[in-house]
């Protein structure tokens, strides 16, 4: 399929408030050598989002599959504890039920919309995610590959039944036109290869006009929930 990017739009630059709090890792993720916190959505400049599948270094290598933007992983150094991630499996995508919400009605400004991506751990054994996610959009025009923002990754475990999440921003289309309607979130856990789908719960993107104003789709890092 063909692959666009929404890299500019018609929309005034606003900044996000988060649509979910910061939120510390218990004391069950004392092993990960850091406190996790929940996906934000502050607005930043985007990377390129493309390419690799992440280890734990952040270095991905190989490129999963074919619409894939890929997963960056990070080994959570730097952080406060005294435990080691490596003793904590990544979490699989065999494990992890994806599923995604509007949650565009806590921005702060019409033109940026917020959908959530959640990741519950259905396993039977504790697990870690850390780093950002791949994130490729199904849409009308074809394949959008999601660039990451520069929030900060904080690597968390989950134990059965805990989830994980993160945001994607996204330009509001109010053109009044139809612009370009996302139908599918292709997702790519932080340091797998295997992917899963979501049905995109939002409205549609608007069509890039050459401006390199406005709000940018992004996707941040992936977080602890609760």
């Amino acid at each position: 399929m063909k692959r666009t990017h929404l890299t500019k739009t018609l929309l005034a630059g606003i900044t996000l408030v988060s649509a979910l709090a910061l939120t510390a890792c218990n004391g069950d993720d004392v092993a990960d050598g850091a406190s996790s916190a929940a996906p934000s959505t502050s607005a930043g400049q985007g990377g390129n989002g493309n390419g690799a599948t992440g280890g734990d270094s952040g270095k991905g290598s190989g490129n999963g599959s074919g619409n894939s933007t890929g997963s960056t992983g990070t080994d959570g150094s730097g952080g406060t504890g005294g435990g080691s991630s490596a003793k904590t499996p990544i979490c699989t995508t065999s494990e992890l039920r994806v599923t995604a919400e509007d949650n565009s009605a806590g921005s702060t400004s019409k033109d940026t919309g917020v959908v959530t991506v959640q990741l519950f751990h259905k396993g039977d054994r504790a697990c870690r995610v850390s780093g950002f996610p791949g994130v490729d959009l199904e849409t009308s025009a074809g394949t959008m590959s999601v660039p990451r923002n520069h929030e900060k990754a904080y690597p968390a475990t989950l134990k059965p039944g805990d989830s994980a999440a993160f945001n994607i921003q996204f330009p509001v289309n109010n053109s009044g036109g139809s612009g370009v309607r996302p139908t599918q979130i292709v997702v790519t856990p932080p340091n797998d290869t295997h992917q899963a789908t979501a049905e995109w719960p939002a409205g549609s993107l608007p069509v890039t006009d050459g401006s390199d104003n406005g709000p940018k789709l992004e996707v941040g890092p992936v977080g602890k929930v609760g």
